[in-house]
């Protein structure tokens, strides 16, 4: 079954037309959409698929800490462990959705520490990312944990946001945008403004 995680930052509350329309042909396409609960990017995209009747999408969150499901859709509960809290208590059910996901699509507006760590598990288990870079309005497509270096990170890079990044380098603004992403061996980006 083909499932995208999708996900993004916080400070990315609504979506362009591009992005949009690329929500519409996974909706075409028949994909499965697991989507986090929290306020900016994943509820602009729950809005989406709630706006169009959409039923395969399922909503992951923290056990008892449901913060958005605007489609009423089934909602995987993950448990976090004892104690964990902000940043550490949100993440897990991004673990989960990385797992469960075949594909990823990604809207990053280059500071969000959280997004950025969801490229990274995609890419370790081998899952092709698309990332929509906010200060560029570009999408970029990733294969492989060497390709972070179309962010301008390095991959061994870690740590919290990266705010000095070269968005507006040739390497980004030039990168050939391919089409939507698919699952497993087939290259894919979506083209966002």
């Amino acid at each position: 079954m083909n499932t995208v995680f999708l996900g993004g930052s916080r400070k990315i509350p609504r979506l362009n037309d591009a992005i949009r329309k690329k929500l519409d042909e996974l909706i075409a396409r028949s994909f499965w959409i697991l989507v986090g609960d929290a306020n900016g990017a994943d509820r602009a995209v729950q809005q989406h698929f709630a706006n169009r009747g959409y039923e395969r999408v399922t909503v992951y969150a923290v056990t008892g800490v449901l913060r958005n499901n605007l489609g009423h859709w089934k909602v995987c509960s993950v448990d976090a462990p004892s104690g964990a809290r902000g940043f550490d208590l949100f993440s897990v059910k991004d673990v989960e959705m990385a797992k469960d996901a075949t594909a990823g699509l990604m809207l990053w507006d280059g500071k969000s520490r959280g997004t950025l760590e969801n490229v990274r598990r995609l890419l370790t288990e081998g899952k092709p990312v698309s990332v929509y870079l906010g200060p560029t309005r570009r999408f970029v497509s990733l294969r492989l944990p060497g390709d972070l270096t179309k962010l301008g990170i390095e991959p061994s890079a870690t740590g919290p946001a990266q705010t000095d990044l070269p968005f507006g380098t040739s390497l980004v603004r030039d990168q050939a945008v391919p089409p939507l992403p698919r699952p497993r061996r087939k290259r894919g980006a979506a083209r966002g403004a």
